[in-house]
């Protein structure tokens, strides 16, 4: 029987982000999903990714990085440094909450949240296990942040999306860590085809499933 989740709407950090919590009772880590140019909590695409997370025993957040007055400045949209910034936030509010804090997180960035969930998980003190980047551009981040995350990448792109693929192929190569260019045959940028959203959960679930081990006290 599948389990039926209460959906929380949460209010994270001193920007008071907004998000919808999921987590099941036996949840192994925690997944925070970083949303393309344009996109928040409301993504229908990841929320339906999220579910085929849960299914697999992991507690996910999908967070809005900006305000409602700062979406209404575009040149924030695509400011990837500072919505790494929020995906931080974000982090340290799930550190900071009593029955997330032990699950080891995940970040998984979508078209421009790829960028900022590269930068987020460059940074010094960041304690991210596992990344996921689905029609991603992680290029954006830029050669320094590629080359110092430490956390195990996953790289999903459409076999459609052609430009795309190639900057993932570039940005591998950047990488240290082990990382992983999974192609899905027949996607475009945006998996609108029937089933390619279900080979992102999947190849996602494989690889956070592998990378993130739940905590107990």
């Amino acid at each position: 029987m599948t389990q039926q989740l209460a959906r929380e709407e949460v209010i994270i950090g001193r920007h008071r982000l907004r998000g919808f919590l999921d987590v099941p009772q036996d949840a192994t880590g925690l997944v925070i999903f970083a949303h393309g140019s344009g996109s928040g909590r409301h993504s229908l695409r990841n929320q339906y990714v999220a579910a085929g997370l849960n299914r697999l025993h992991m507690a996910t957040l999908l967070v809005d990085l900006l305000t409602p007055q700062e979406e209404l400045d575009r040149r924030n949209i695509f400011d990837v440094r500072l919505l790494a910034g929020r995906l931080r936030e974000a982090a340290d509010w799930a550190g900071r909450t009593e029955r997330l804090a032990n699950l080891p997180l995940g970040y998984f960035g979508a078209s421009t949240g790829a960028a900022a969930a590269i930068i987020a998980a460059a940074m010094p003190d960041d304690r991210i296990a596992a990344i996921v980047s689905r029609g991603g551009r992680p290029d954006l981040a830029g050669a320094a942040a590629l080359g110092q995350v430490r956390a195990p990448t996953l790289l999903i792109v459409g076999s459609l999306d052609r430009d795309v693929l190639g900057l993932n192929h570039d940005a591998k190569a950047l990488m240290t860590v082990p990382t992983e260019l999974a192609i899905v045959p027949g996607a475009s940028h945006l998996f609108e085809e029937p089933g390619t959203l279900d080979q992102v959960i999947s190849l996602a679930g494989r690889w956070f499933s592998s990378h993130l081990k739940g905590e107990t006290q």
